[in-house]
Formats: structure tokens, C-alpha cells, sequence
């Protein structure tokens, strides 16, 4: 079997390059320059650290090894969206685009196509169900990233494999450590994945720059404070406000006027909601559901977490809403909304949150 491991460097998917030797595989080793290098006086300096420690992993184990760029097609599918996304106040998810466009789309067309399975760390697993391919959840329920996960299509999960996605995170780590492999005791890359070290912020005024405006208490009306631009900021943000006598949340944006509206208190009742809209849903394998006039019963995320809520889907043409059993807090228009089965083991697909 031809297998293309994605590697960026870190202890997953150096784990993941181990365990396919293990398995008697002979991998090819891919690393995806998809940063900021280069890119209107950007430079990517993590690149290099992660591409020296993946080309130590390729000589470990004897594996071809290839460096290869997707800057422009990154630009292009996902850095433009979320310049977009946050410039019409909604919130971005690069991420999921990113798994979507770029590891498993450009890549499978330019260098996927000559390998029978694509292999990467990602915390997930599969599930064959008349022989179909579902995406599943993984073994460790903390570093689970099938929402990240959620708007590839079935025949980009029916091609990927997960060899991490059985295994706890500290089986990794204790695994990488075993095998001395110069990741085991590397930090998990936060945040954004094409930011590398620059500043989220920093980022975004660089292309839609600075505006004053006023930030509102929504019960009252008055003016607590003033914001340097709605594009900072996101539905159910509880920090960098700057206000006093907090704590306040983010409950609602006006984009025209370039406000904020807060809300004050541990738990107030107006950054919470029950009623979560979506347009544009994908299921990744299939439609489980067909035609259907009722309510199905799922579980659902709209925010990377380890807990999943019960609730019911319906439809309404090409609309999708869920309604939850429990309150949800921060539902930000432009997130996406995933779902999962009744038994939070399948992952469905997801819409993005109107």
C-alpha cells in the first residue's frame, strides 16, 4: 500500500510515521509550507524548525522525504476567508478550511493521487458501515479533532487514515519518548495554523486597519467603553474589552455602526441561546436521514471542546436548524455548527451558523 504522511513536525504525526513502520509500511514524508513566508513581508520562521525535525524523523526511519509549498493556494482558499469572514463581522474557522482546501484538496491534486491512503495526526478515527467510510470520534475525548475535521468530503475521509486516533495523547508522548524521537517533549502548535508566532490581531488590522467605535451595554443602552474595530472582536468574547466592573461578553455586533454590545455578569442570560441556524450543510459520507419532515435526535459542537450537546436537527428546504436540549453559550454567526449522532461516535457533517 502507497501511503503519503503529512508530517509538520510535531509529536503526532512524528508518531504517526513510527506506528506506519511498525505496521511494516514504507511511507513517503510530505511537509506542507503553508505559511505566512514571503507573504507581504512575512517570514515563517517555525517552518524551519519543524522541517529539520522532520527530516531528522525521515532519515530515523528511512523514508523519502519531500518539502513541498502551498503558499498561494493557502492565500487563495484560506487566509482570504478569514479576512473576509471577520471583515463582514462573522467568525472564521481557517482551520476547517484548511483540512478541507489545502491538506486534503490542493495536496491530493498535485501529490496525493499517486498514493493509495493519505496518513496525518489528527486526533479521529474511522468507521466502515456497509462499506461506506464514516469519520469517527477519537479515543481521547480532550484532543479530539473531528470538528476540525468536519467539511471533508467522502472521498477524502474514504483515503485518510488516522494512526493517532486510537491512542490517549500521554500513549503518544510516552511512544515518541520511548523511540527518542526529538518531538516527544515539543508544545502543541496553538491558535491559528497559518499564524505561526505572529500576533492574531496584529494580523487582521494589517489588512482592515483601525475604527474607533462605541461599546454598549445592551440592557441599558449606555456607553461603557470604545473598541478599535468590530473585526477584533467575536460573539461570546469575555476578554480585552478593557472595561471595569466586569466581567462583560460580547453578545451582539452591529457591523453598520461599528458597535459592540455587552452584557454584564458571570452568567448573563443574553449570551445564551437554545436555536442555532445553519445554511449550507455537508455531510462528509451521506445524508443518514433522507427526506425527512420531523426532528432527528444528535449531539452537537459549535466550538472546539471536548463536550458534545444533545438536541434535535431539522429541516426547512435547504435550511438546517438544531435546538438544543441546553442553553448554548457565544453562537457566532459564521462558525460552524457540528453534528454528530445520538451517540457522539459519527460525525456527520456541519453548516455554518447564520
Amino acid at each position: 500500500m502507497r501511503i503519503a504522511a503529512l508530517v509538520s513536525g510535531g509529536v503526532d504525526s512524528s508518531v504517526v510515521v513510527h506506528r506506519l513502520k511498525e505496521e511494516g509500511h514504507d511511507p513517503v514524508i510530505f511537509y506542507i509550507r503553508i505559511g505566512m513566508e514571503e507573504k507581504d513581508g512575512y517570514v515563517d520562521c517555525p517552518a524551519e524548525e519543524d522541517i529539520e525535525m522532520t527530516s531528522f524523523l525521515a532519515k530515523k526511519y528511512g523514508c523519502r522525504f519531500e518539502t513541498v509549498s502551498l503558499h498561494e493556494e493557502y492565500w487563495e482558499k484560506v487566509v482570504s476567508y478569514t479576512i473576509d469572514s471577520v471583515k463582514r463581522g462573522l467568525t472564521p474557522n481557517p482551520d476547517v478550511m484548511c483540512n478541507k482546501y489545502i491538506k486534503f484538496g490542493c495536496f491530493e491534486d498535485k501529490w496525493g493521487k499517486e498514493f493509495d491512503k493519505i496518513a496525518t495526526g489528527h486526533y479521529a478515527t474511522t468507521t466502515e458501515i456497509d462499506g461506506k467510510t464514516w469519520l469517527s470520534t477519537a479515543k481521547d475525548s480532550l484532543k479530539d479533532q473531528t470538528d476540525f475535521l468536519a467539511q471533508i468530503t467522502n472521498l477524502q475521509i474514504a483515503k485518510l487514515i488516522f494512526p493517532v486516533g486510537h491512542l490517549l495523547k500521554s500513549e503518544v508522548r510516552a511512544i515518541a519518548a520511548t523511540h527518542h524521537l526529538p518531538s516527544a517533549r515539543r508544545k502543541d502548535s496553538q491558535g491559528i495554523c497559518f499564524l505561526g508566532k505572529i500576533n492574531y490581531n496584529d494580523f487582521i488590522e494589517r489588512y482592515l486597519g483601525r475604527q474607533t467605535g462605541k461599546i454598549v451595554e445592551w440592557e441599558t443602552g449606555k456607553t461603557l467603553g470604545t473598541h478599535n474595530g468590530y473585526w477584533f472582536h467575536t460573539i461570546g468574547q469575555r476578554k480585552g474589552l478593557g472595561l471595569s466592573g466586569g466581567p462583560w461578553f460580547v453578545i451582539k455586533k452591529d457591523i453598520e455602526r461599528n458597535l459592540l454590545f455587552v452584557s454584564n455578569g458571570y452568567d448573563p442570560e443574553t449570551q445564551y441561546g437554545r436555536t442555532i441556524r445553519m445554511h449550507g450543510f455537508h455531510f462528509i459520507t451521506e445524508d443518514p436521514w433522507g427526506e425527512f419532515d420531523d426532528a432527528r435526535e444528535i449531539t452537537f459542537k459549535i466550538r472546539h471542546t471536548p463536550d458534545f450537546t444533545p438536541g434535535r436537527i431539522c429541516r426547512t428546504g435547504d435550511l438546517y436548524r438544531i435546538d438544543s436540549d441546553r442553553k448554548i453559550q457565544g453562537i457566532a454567526p459564521g462558525q460552524f455548527a457540528v453534528v454528530y449522532d445520538r451517540q457522539s461516535r459519527l460525525c456527520i457533517g456541519s453548516g455554518m451558523i447564520l
